[in-house]
């Protein structure tokens, strides 16, 4: 009995599993290829505080894909976010920087809502609605800047130390992404919303005959997407200094990686925060060693798409061999 219990948890979370292993033999060839560096605490640092932003975001993505929706627009909204906060800050140093938060994070909601309005209420594909409001949200971002930078020097000493500043020995980014962590975990297990997120991704058809409002649930995971990428968004700008229109540009790329690595359906309905945590970790590792060990941005851009790619297979696999052994069991 407990050897079947041991196997049962073992197959349950073989992805899981196998992450951790490769992030360890990642981690030791960089380690001895850069001759000790990688490990070091400057660049373990700095790792962390990357892959801190990269997991708060990833949370929100994987809402949206265990919805069995997809939203490109996410770079884009932190960009808007992140610009609009240090605009204001510009303009207004003296405002609390709990005050910026929140509008900040308002900004991310409207825009989180408008692409759950397009997607959920009109109907639209939702992998070309996102992609318009991706051009959207851009352009807002060049008509209010004009095409101009808010330097580090136009930004307060408090606000910058945000993304400095130790709390408990623990870097506050650090912080911020286990908070959102903790929120999604609680959030998709123990409230009935979390759970019908899952419903309607597996067969938003079914969800609704059991009396799920199968639109709410989709577009409430495009508002809390939006919501987090407004954080996101101002936490880039206090980590980088400045803020740009090309802030975030692409950076949806890293995120469905993150998410799709971790183990989540593109199709929906199957995803776990512990699985997405580590695909997060192995992509902001894989971000961080690529230019260490000077591999070309090109070559870059090239194993990460082979990356998403492999998930997207290997994930594919997975499902269909979970129906096949379904299907075995009931003919049993």
């Amino acid at each position: 009995m407990k050897k079947k219990a041991i196997s049962s948890f073992l197959t349950r979370n073989i992805r899981e599993f196998a992450l951790i292993a490769m992030i360890l033999f990642v981690a030791a060839f960089v380690q001895i290829r850069t001759e000790g560096v990688f490990l070091s605490h400057a660049n373990l640092s700095d790792l962390l505080r990357e892959a801190s932003i990269l997991l708060m975001v990833s949370m929100g993505m994987m809402m949206v894909i265990i919805c069995g929706w997809i939203d490109l627009s996410l770079g884009s909204i932190m960009g808007l976010s992140g610009m609009l906060g240090a605009m204001i800050l510009r303009a207004n140093n003296d405002i609390p920087l709990p005050l910026l938060f929140l509008i900040c994070i308002g900004i991310g909601v409207l825009c989180g809502t408008v692409n759950g309005f397009i997607v959920a209420k009109l109907h639209l594909y939702p992998l070309i609605a996102t992609l318009a409001t991706t051009y959207i949200f851009r352009g807002i971002i060049y008509l209010f800047s004009h095409g101009n930078w808010v330097a580090q020097a136009e930004m307060t000493p408090e606000f910058i130390a945000v993304a400095t500043t130790d709390i408990l020995g623990i870097n506050s980014l650090i912080w911020f992404a286990i908070i959102i962590v903790a929120f999604t975990a609680v959030f998709l297990r123990y409230t009935n919303t979390g759970r019908y997120l899952y419903a309607v991704g597996n067969s938003p058809v079914s969800a609704s005959v059991t009396g799920i409002k199968s639109s709410r649930v989709q577009m409430l995971s495009y508002i809390i997407m939006g919501a987090i990428c407004g954080l996101a968004g101002l936490l880039w700008i206090c980590k980088y200094g400045n803020a740009q229109s090309e802030s975030c540009a692409g950076y949806e790329m890293s995120i469905i990686a993150a998410v799709v690595v971790g183990g989540c359906a593109i199709s929906g309905g199957q995803g776990t925060v512990a699985g997405v945590v580590l695909g997060a970790i192995f992509i902001g590792t894989l971000n961080n060693i690529l230019p260490l060990i000077q591999v070309t941005t090109y070559w870059q851009t090239l194993i990460r798409g082979f990356v998403i790619l492999f998930s997207v297979v290997i994930n594919a696999i997975s499902q269909k061999s979970v129906k096949r052994n379904a299907l075995r069991r009931r003919v049993i």
